[in-house]
């Protein structure tokens, strides 16, 4: 892959949204705190989450940095590894007591309008794309339509904090928010080197670079988590 210039706006925002994603996390987690009279170690809380954010993507970058998510011969490859540990993680803090503070402590509408960050990434890959950088099928010209869920969060999360729109909308909303992000992971994990399903000249290595190594490795897991999480705040009002 070319050099990369960090300094370009489309680049860095693969940097600028993951740590924006990782700001809204420690201040939803501290607010959820103080609204549930959990004060009491709000500011351990935040530090822990911020400390552990961190340590996750220097990790992440230096495993892209230093080529070992490139190796496709091992089995498994290091890069479903890397598959496994989002999922992992996304679960942890969804069904943890993270998830369990901010499905009662957050509203319900800022828990929506957080995923409204897939519209500019999804612009920001289309432009990856058009520089010869990602395989199309990954873009919303391709067969990713994760674009639709980006902009349809602030949609809905603005008539969910208006009080204007039905849980079940707002349920039917995060299903298909949660079947898109399903399917641009699987589009991606076909497209590896490994599997080469639409065919050597489309594969998805990009990824297995920095800084977009922070796409799945911090966006496809806050968009992930923050899925379950509305699953979760959901059951919650309802009991």
């Amino acid at each position: 892959m070319a050099d990369i210039d960090l300094a370009d706006p489309i680049v860095s925002a693969f940097v600028v949204i993951p740590a924006l994603l990782v700001g809204a996390l420690t201040a939803m987690d501290v607010t959820a705190s103080h609204r549930l009279g959990e004060v009491r170690f709000a500011t351990r809380r935040a530090l822990v989450v911020v400390l552990c954010s961190a340590a996750w993507m220097a990790v992440t970058w230096i495993a892209a940095a230093s080529g070992v998510l490139r190796n496709w011969d091992a089995t498994p490859p290091p890069f479903a590894i890397l598959v496994v540990a989002i999922v992992a993680i996304a679960c942890r803090i969804a069904f943890g007591p993270a998830g369990r503070r901010l499905a009662t402590g957050v509203p319900l509408w800022t828990l929506v309008i957080v995923q409204a960050f897939r519209l500019p990434l999804e612009l920001a890959m289309h432009a990856m794309y058009l520089r010869g950088v990602m395989p199309i099928q990954m873009t919303y010209t391709g067969r990713n339509f994760d674009i639709v869920t980006g902009a349809t969060a602030l949609v809905i999360g603005l008539a969910a904090w208006a009080g204007r729109i039905p849980r079940s909308i707002v349920a039917a909303w995060n299903v298909l928010g949660l079947a898109l992000l399903l399917n641009v992971v699987t589009i991606a994990i076909v497209s590896t080197p490994r599997i080469q399903a639409f065919g050597p000249e489309r594969v998805n290595v990009w990824v297995t670079y920095p800084p977009f190594v922070w796409l799945p490795a911090v966006m496809v897991l806050a968009a992930l988590a923050g899925h379950l999480v509305v699953f979760r705040a959901l059951g919650a009002r309802r009991a």
